[in-house]
């Protein structure tokens, strides 16, 4: 009996410190929809004080040779019009840890990553759903895109010769068939560049999107919530 009630004893004790060292969970306002969405910097902060994966990587500075091109932060994308004021990418720290692994991986190839777009603030998807007509390729505001949550990227590979990007069955953001990873009318080295792309990304925790050949999802976004923090925001934390 001693014995049982030494062991309950311990068993509680053990779960009481337990439930006093785990972070308490912070409240996220919601918007028009009932989602909840991060829109301040000092709720950011206290995220990524409770956990350090919550942190926005700014990708160049963090990916050595990494290439952007930030097609949004000009008039050249599917909207007509700059949505960005500064071209730069982020993501969630394990996706720039998993993307600077990529990187590593093919470099013996001879090649790298281009990114067009990661990290997402949330009025920016309300902009295209608003603006953009064929709305199965743009996140509906109503669910947010991972995009939002910082864990999803809009890349393509290119040759460390010349920078040139390797064939693709088409052009970022062409919202057509074509655009979908498994189109099969595409010619062979088009066909073997994507699949070297996909499986890639795959064998690092990304998954493609259905209809875009250069989206990937992070397998873990469902932890991490939404995001409306503009880039020159995230700057200022850092300065």
């Amino acid at each position: 009996m001693k014995k049982h009630l030494c062991l309950f004893l311990f068993w509680f004790v053990a779960t009481i410190h337990a439930w006093a060292q785990a972070p308490a969970t912070l409240a996220i306002a919601k918007n028009k929809y009932g989602l909840p969405v991060v829109t301040s910097t000092a709720l950011y902060q206290q995220l990524v004080a409770q956990d350090p994966k919550q942190e926005l990587v700014e990708l160049q500075s963090y990916i050595p040779g990494l290439v952007l091109d930030i097609k949004y932060a000009t008039a050249d994308n599917l909207v007509k019009e700059p949505v960005y004021t500064i071209s730069t990418a982020y993501a969630r720290k394990p996706v720039a840890d998993a993307l600077k692994k990529i990187q590593a991986e093919l470099k013996p190839l001879g090649l790298g990553l281009k990114i067009y777009d990661g990290y997402r603030p949330y009025h920016v998807t309300e902009l295209f759903f608003k603006k953009v007509k064929r709305k199965a390729y743009v996140a509906n505001p109503k669910n947010g895109s991972r995009h939002n949550r910082g864990c999803a990227m809009d890349l393509t590979l290119i040759s460390l010769k010349d920078g040139k990007e390797l064939e693709m069955p088409t052009p970022y953001d062409a919202t057509v068939k074509q655009s979908h990873p498994d189109y099969p009318h595409v010619s062979a080295q088009v066909k073997k560049n994507r699949a070297l792309l996909i499986n890639t990304m795959q064998r690092h925790g990304f998954t493609v999107f259905h209809n875009e050949w250069w989206h990937y999802d992070f397998n873990d976004w469902p932890n991490y919530p939404l995001m409306d923090i503009r880039f020159e925001d995230l700057k200022k934390m850092k300065q």
